[in-house]
C-alpha cells in the first residue's frame, strides 16, 4: 500500500521534530550521529580526493591531499589539537614514526602533525573500506595482513627498502588496534624490527588521552583539547634484531611517561579511565 502524499507530510515533520529531540535529549543518540557523520563525511572527501589523487597514480605525495581534505575536521567537532615537538623531525632522512592508537580520531592529531612523504602503515582490511580505501592506495598507504605473520614480514622487508631507496618515512601503531581505555596495549614489535633492519631512526608520537571529549563505553563525544607530543629521535644505527626487545620497551616506557603526563590535566574519566601501562610479550 502507497502512502498518500500527506503521510509522507507528517512523517517528514515526525522526523525533524525527532532528530532536535534526541540530539539535546539523548547523549548517546548525539554521539551515534556525530560517529556516523565522521566517517561518511571521510568517505565523501575521499571521494573528491580520487580523481586529483589518480593523476599522479599511486605516490606517497598525495598524502599531502589527503591532508589537505581532511585538516578541517577538527573546527567540525570542537577540538583543539595541540602540537609540540616537531623540531624534533629529522631534516631530510627516512625515520619510523610510532605512536599510540585510541581511536578513530587519532586521525585527527595525525594529520595536524604528519610530515612530509610519510605514509601509515594499516591493516589490509583498510584497502576494502570504499572511496576511503582507494584513497589510501592512491596516497601510498601500506597495507598488511596482521593475520598472515609470514607476508607481514615480507611487507616489512619491502618496506625497509623503500624507505632508504624513495626517501620515505612511515607512520606505525606499534599496538596494533585501537585501544579506548585510556591506556597503552603492549607494543608489538614489527615497527621497531623495520627500524633496525633500515637503520632509521624510530620517533615516537604520543597523543594525550581522549577522556576529555570521547569515550566509545559511554557513548560520549563533544568537544574538547587534545596534545600531541613529538619526542626526540631515537637512533637505531649499529642495533641488531638482538636489541629490538629492549629498543620496543624503552621507546613505551618513554611514552607511557609522557601519555601520563600530558593526559593528567584532561577532564572527564569514568570507564574510560584506566591506570595506562604496558607489558606483555610483543610480537610482529
Amino acid at each position: 500500500m502507497e502512502l498518500w502524499p500527506g503521510a509522507w507530510t507528517v512523517l517528514l515533520l515526525l522526523l525533524l521534530l525527532l532528530l532536535p529531540t534526541l540530539w539535546f535529549c539523548a547523549p548517546s543518540a548525539k554521539y551515534f550521529f556525530k560517529m556516523a557523520f565522521y566517517n561518511g563525511w571521510i568517505l565523501f572527501l575521499a571521494v573528491l580526493a580520487i580523481p586529483v589523487c589518480a593523476v599522479r597514480g599511486r605516490n606517497v605525495e598525495n598524502m599531502k591531499i589527503l591532508r589537505l581534505m581532511l585538516l578541517h575536521l577538527k573546527y567540525l567537532y570542537g577540538i583543539r589539537v595541540e602540537v609540540r615537538g616537531t623540531h624534533h623531525f629529522p631534516a631530510s632522512q627516512p625515520y619510523v614514526v610510532v605512536s599510540n592508537h585510541q581511536s578513530s580520531l587519532d586521525l585527527l592529531g595525525m594529520m595536524e602533525v604528519l610530515p612530509g612523504r610519510c605514509v601509515p602503515i594499516a591493516k589490509r582490511e583498510l584497502l576494502w573500506a570504499g572511496s576511503a580505501g582507494l584513497a589510501c592506495w592512491l596516497a601510498g598507504v601500506i597495507f598488511i595482513d596482521r593475520k598472515r605473520t609470514g607476508d607481514a614480514i615480507s611487507v616489512m622487508s619491502e618496506v625497509a627498502q623503500t624507505l632508504l631507496t624513495q626517501d620515505v618515512r612511515v607512520w606505525v601503531f606499534p599496538e596494533g588496534t585501537r585501544n579506548h581505555n585510556g591506556s597503552m596495549l603492549p607494543f608489538k614489535r614489527g615497527a621497531f624490527h623495520l627500524a633496525v633492519q633500515a637503520q632509521v631512526p624510530i620517533v615516537p608520537i604520543v597523543m594525550s588521552s581522549y577522556r576529555d571529549f570521547y569515550c566509545k563505553k559511554e557513548r560520549r563525544f563533544t568537544s574538547g583539547r587534545c596534545q600531541v607530543r613529538v619526542l626526540p629521535p631515537v637512533p637505531t644505527e649499529g642495533l641488531t634484531p638482538d636489541d629490538v626487545p629492549a629498543l620496543a620497551d624503552g621507546v613505551g616506557h618513554s611514552m607511557l611517561t609522557v601519555f601520563q603526563d600530558i593526559s593528567s590535566d584532561s577532564r572527564g574519566g569514568g570507564d574510560c579511565l584506566k591506570t595506562p601501562g604496558v607489558a606483555g610479550e610483543a610480537r610482529l
